[in-house]
C-alpha cells in the first residue's frame, strides 16, 4: 500500500502540472472503487480551475474553485500525467483532462482507492478525526509518551494508529523502531520518555528521507512522474525476515503484530 512518502511524492510530482490549470472534462471508465465515484464528478469539476494540491495523511486534496477532490490510492493506485488522447490500458479508470493538453490519470488494479468530492474536505468523515502530521510542529516524541501511558498495546501498532499520528504505516514504523532501538513487541506504556523522544525524531527523519528518495517501490507504486521510488534499497528491517542485520549481523526475526508482519533485530532492539 502506498504510504505517506509515496503519497507526498505523488503530490509533488503532479502539483506543478495542475496548479492554475482548468479542467476541460472528466472521463470516467469505471466508477466502482472502494466507494463509488460520484456520477456527477464531470459536472462538478469540468470548467473549474485547480487552486491547490495538498495532502492530509494519505489523502490527496485537489482543490478546485467550488470544491475539493479527495483522492486515496488504496492498495495499488497511482496518479500520473499523460498526454491527452493516450490510450487507456486496463485498470486506468479515470482521466481528468486539462486545458494544457495533459490528463491526470487514475489507475487502480485492485479498485480499493477512492475519488470523492467534498465542499469541506477536512471535515469529511475520513479526515475529521485524524491525528497530527508526523512532519509538522504538533507531533513529537512527547506526544507519543503522553498518549502511551497505561497502554498495553504493542508499540508498533500504537504508532501506526492514525489518531496518534498519521502516515506512519507498516514500512516506516518498522524502520523507525529499528533506528530508535525499540523492540516492536514492547508494550507502548512501558517505554520511557527519553526513548519516545528519540523515536519521534527517527519517525520524522526517516519519513523526510524517504520522501527525498521518492518513496519505496513495493509492487505497483510509481510516483506522479511515472518513476519508481528508491527507499526500498535502503530498508534495514522491513521485508527482511531471516536475513542478517546490517548493523550487528544477527538474524532478523519476523512476528505478527496487529495482523501485520513485523521484522526486528533481537540484538539491536530491546
Amino acid at each position: 500500500m502506498p504510504e505517506l512518502p509515496e503519497v507526498e511524492t505523488t503530490r509533488r510530482g503532479i502539483e506543478p502540472h495542475l496548479l492554475g490549470q482548468r479542467v476541460s472534462r472528466v472521463l470516467l471508465r469505471e466508477r466502482r472503487l472502494r466507494w463509488p465515484i460520484p456520477e456527477d464528478l464531470d459536472v462538478r469539476l469540468s470548467g473549474q480551475r485547480i487552486e491547490a494540491v495538498e495532502r492530509r495523511a494519505k489523502y490527496l486534496l485537489i482543490k478546485a474553485e467550488s470544491g475539493t477532490l479527495i483522492a486515496h490510492l488504496g492498495m495499488s493506485g497511482s496518479l500520473r500525467l499523460v498526454p491527452l488522447g493516450t490510450p487507456a490500458a486496463r485498470h486506468e479508470h479515470v482521466d481528468i483532462e486539462l486545458e494544457s493538453g495533459l490528463a491526470l490519470r487514475y489507475t487502480d488494479p485492485r479498485r480499493f482507492g477512492a475519488l470523492l468530492w467534498s465542499q469541506e474536505p477536512l471535515a469529511h468523515e475520513l479526515l475529521a478525526r485524524l491525528g497530527p502530521e508526523p512532519l509538522g510542529g504538533s507531533f513529537d516524541g512527547e506526544r507519543l509518551y503522553e498518549l502511551s501511558r497505561g497502554r498495553s498495546l504493542a508499540v508498533k501498532p500504537f504508532i501506526m494508529d492514525n489518531a496518534v499520528v498519521v502516515g506512519v504505516g507498516n514500512i516506516y514504523a518498522s524502520e523507525a523502531l529499528f533506528a530508535a532501538g525499540i523492540d516492536p513487541r514492547r508494550e507502548a506504556g512501558s517505554i520511557s520518555r527519553a526513548r519516545y523522544l528519540r523515536l519521534g525524531e527517527e519517525i520524522k527523519r526517516i519519513l523526510a528521507y524517504a520522501i527525498e528518495r521518492g518513496g519505496t517501490t513495493l509492487r505497483d507504486f510509481v510516483g506522479g512522474d511515472g518513476q519508481p521510488g528508491y527507499f526500498q534499497q535502503e530498508l534495514f528491517v522491513y521485508g527482511r525476515g531471516g536475513e542478517f542485520c546490517k548493523t550487528c549481523g544477527s538474524t532478523l526475526r519476523e512476528v505478527k503484530l496487529g495482523q501485520r508482519a513485523s521484522v526486528y533485530c533481537p540484538r539491536c532492539q530491546r
